[in-house]
């Protein structure tokens, strides 16, 4: 039996779907499931305040809903993306979808925060039917253009990540934070009938057992130094993205502010200008190599979080405008960065996407759950300028990833032609 496990097993020539072509309206089905799917990790971030007054909970208790999603959909990705690789994605996303709708409508029921808490671990796990739509654009999309297509589709992602804070929080304060996961549930029902009736079937590219699945990504990680700097820079980025975007409710809650789930949520607004220009970062990395992006993303995002250590010298309305003004600037950098790390990523073995997606995601996520709780400790603790000394630092750490020597090997940080 030993010598039967270390025979390799073949992976398998890539598959494309069934379908001739990738169309237009299939893209949009992509853009839109993975926007609704990652939307829900992020819908109870402006309702932190009015769930703390409402059902008793302190500041780190209500700290534990995003930290226990963002650590659900790290795990997620971990346990369950990979088999994106070895069976039908189709049947993945569907299923999914079903958990996923299922774990909102109890997220939306929950008589208690520890039921929300669970509710909010299954909405993790199962809201990474969005890493299987990503693969599953990469895999459709012509070689020449598939920076530009994972783009498309990253931006309905990120867009989802942003625009769902301005919905929950409007959502919040004029029906209360039960309806937002009841609509939600909804939203993810729709999505998983439309993908049933447009998504073609994919072929697996390997027969690995999942055991083997699961190793072969220690292998990649192993084998490839691009894909090794490229989860490390864009963890240390997601520690300050989910520190920013966990603790920025209840600040605004807070003295000298004083303001509702709706203006937290509609700073979502400002990210979103920058989640706009993912298809243009895709575009760059297609004609320019995603090296030279992912630098300029991790410089923005660094220098965006660092300015936000002026706020507390000024007036209460340049504070606001200043928040504004950085949050579409590091949004702006996280997301081009993002992108710049697939079109990478994805280059480097087109057998083995779902698991390298899974890598770069699980290390991302981990990074969002660790800003998440260093975040909403911080700030109990030291208040807003510690947030944004982390922040600052794990942005640049990233930046130091990106800047340093490195031997990925010409072909990694070329464009995918």
């Amino acid at each position: 039996m030993s010598a039967t496990r270390s025979i390799p097993q073949p992976e398998l020539p890539l598959a494309a779907a069934s379908a001739p072509a990738l169309s237009t309206g299939l893209v949009f089905l992509l853009a839109c499931g993975a926007g609704l799917a990652v939307a829900s990790l992020y819908y109870a971030q402006p309702m932190l305040g009015q769930l703390t007054e409402e059902t008793g909970a302190s500041v780190r208790q209500a700290g534990l809903v995003p930290t226990l999603t963002q650590l659900g959909y790290a795990f997620g990705i971990l346990l369950l993306a990979p088999l994106g690789d070895r069976f039908d994605r189709k049947t993945i996303i569907l299923i999914k979808a079903a958990v996923l709708a299922a774990a909102l409508l109890l997220a939306g029921a929950s008589p208690s925060v520890g039921v929300l808490l669970l509710a909010s671990l299954v909405i993790g796990l199962s809201a990474t039917m969005a890493q299987d739509i990503v693969p599953a654009a990469a895999t459709l999309a012509p070689e020449s253009h598939r920076g530009k297509v994972v783009g498309t589709v990253m931006t309905g992602l990120l867009m989802g990540i942003l625009l769902s804070r301005v919905v929950s929080g409007f959502v919040a304060e004029h029906f209360g934070w039960r309806s937002m996961f009841v609509m939600a549930a909804v939203a993810i029902a729709a999505i998983g009938v439309a993908s049933w009736r447009g998504l073609p079937k994919f072929r697996p590219t390997t027969h690995l057992g999942y055991g083997a699945l699961l190793g072969s990504m220690t292998r990649l990680w192993q084998r490839h130094p691009g894909l090794r700097r490229a989860a490390l820079a864009q963890g240390l980025l997601a520690i300050g993205f989910s520190a920013f975007w966990s603790t920025l409710a209840l600040l605004l809650h807070g003295a000298p502010f004083h303001l509702g789930s709706a203006a937290a949520g509609a700073f979502g607004l400002a990210g979103a200008a920058g989640a706009l220009a993912a298809p243009i970062a895709g575009r760059l990395a297609d004609a320019h190599g995603p090296q030279r992006v992912t630098r300029l993303g991790t410089a923005l995002v660094a220098i965006s979080f660092a300015a936000m250590a002026l706020a507390p010298l000024l007036p209460v309305t340049a504070q606001l405008a200043l928040l504004v003004v950085t949050a579409i600037g590091f949004d702006l950098g996280f997301q081009s960065t993002l992108i710049a790390h697939q079109t990478i990523i994805y280059g480097l073995e087109p057998g083995a996407r779902s698991r390298l997606n899974a890598v770069l995601f699980v290390v991302m996520f981990l990074g969002m759950a660790i800003g998440s709780a260093g975040g909403s400790l911080l700030l109990s603790q030291w208040g807003w300028i510690a947030v944004v000394a982390l922040s600052t630092a794990a942005a640049a750490g990233a930046l130091v990833v990106r800047m340093a020597p490195h031997r990925d090997g010409g072909k990694q940080g070329a464009s995918p032609r």
